[in-house]
């Protein structure tokens, strides 16, 4: 099994299994600005960089083991100072001793934008803390500390002194900078962000950070409650519910409800069953957990717009997607629903 080396991919992959739009990546460059973060390839752009980072590829394609040519970093070599001439005569420049020129302003240090806007005091808090081993880990789980990228595995592999249970990570933030790429926290700089993210981290801990720490008073869960925003198109709705801090998510798919279960830091949980306003198609739903959000995505049964998220019957608007039509489904200038709609349900 050969790494994919596709942009937003990162795969395993077999050769003799490499099939077509098996691999899902990003073909064109990272992009940030004035703090949004995104690729050349599409036009989505988020603020943080965490969900830069799990944002899904635009292309499809095979996968590809190609290493790509990485431009050598070259340093600024400093020019050698070159005298002025100091007079003309007869079309030859005369070079003589220079006057004394007044003392150069003092140059500016380049301001370094940080693309995480991160609060660091808070994350290298978060850092220093150990796991409590008491905890059970999920296989698969990813070491929060920042460039570590470590996976668990098992106790005796990432836990009890095994080979991968030394932690290397950034406690700083990433910083890009006229070209260049690295951390606020060492030297080292490149110019490829393939290389960046490959950047081993500059700080040693024994021990990995997959689920944190117990603390006191807060051994009992404690439900929370968490925004939720929704929007619709002909095809599908989106529902995104933010939460940060989340340590393990788990949406169910019926096809008239969806169960959501987030589980964060401090013991808190986010734990809601939602019965829909119409019939969704259970294997083409899907949802994605962000650093910031848990962004669901229910594949419509059919092309009608929703006059609500859950069945209601005071409904008071109704969206239509500019399609003409008298007393249909979508663009109907009328209220009306199918007879399988649940609008006066509410189980």
């Amino acid at each position: 099994m050969v790494k994919c080396t596709h942009q937003g991919c990162g795969k395993e992959f077999d050769e003799e299994t490499n099939v077509d739009n098996g691999c899902q990546f990003h073909s064109g460059a990272p992009v940030f600005h004035e703090g949004l973060k995104g690729w050349s390839c599409c036009k989505k752009r988020v603020d943080d960089f965490d969900e830069f980072l799990q944002l899904p590829g635009c292309t499809f394609g095979k996968h590809s083991s190609e290493q790509k040519q990485q431009p050598q970093a070259q340093q600024p070599l400093e020019k050698p100072a070159v005298p002025a001439a100091t007079s003309v005569k007869d079309g030859v420049e005369v070079y003589g001793q220079q006057p004394k020129a007044s003392a150069a302003p003092p140059a500016v240090e380049p301001v370094k934008e940080s693309l995480a806007d991160l609060d660091i005091a808070q994350q290298q808090k978060e850092e220093e803390q150990d796991d409590d081993e008491s905890i059970p880990v999920k296989v698969g789980t990813t070491c929060r500390r920042r460039g570590c990228g470590v996976t668990f595995t098992d106790d005796a592999t990432n836990r009890q002194g095994g080979p991968a249970s030394v932690c290397h990570y950034h406690p700083g933030a990433p910083i890009f900078h006229e070209g260049s790429k690295g951390w606020s926290c060492c030297p080292r700089k490149v110019l490829e962000f393939d290389e960046f993210l490959k950047i081993k981290g500059c700080k040693e801990r024994q021990g990995h950070l997959f689920v944190g720490s117990k603390k006191d008073g807060q051994q009992q869960e404690e439900l929370v409650d968490c925004r939720l925003d929704w929007y619709q198109t002909q095809t599908n709705v989106i529902i995104s519910i933010f939460a940060k801090n989340k340590e393990d998510t788990q949406v169910k798919f019926t096809s008239r409800a969806i169960e959501i279960d987030i589980k964060m830091k401090d013991n808190k949980r986010y734990k809601k069953r939602l019965p829909l306003f119409h019939l969704i198609d259970c294997e083409g739903s899907k949802y994605t957990a962000l650093s910031t959000k848990v962004e669901i995505n229910l594949k419509k049964t059919n092309g009608m717009s929703w006059a609500a998220l859950e069945p209601t019957n005071d409904v008071k608007s109704w969206t239509t997607f500019g399609v003409t039509g008298t007393g249909g489904t979508v663009g109907s200038k009328e209220m009306h629903y199918s007879g399988d709609s649940p609008l006066h349900m509410k189980d």
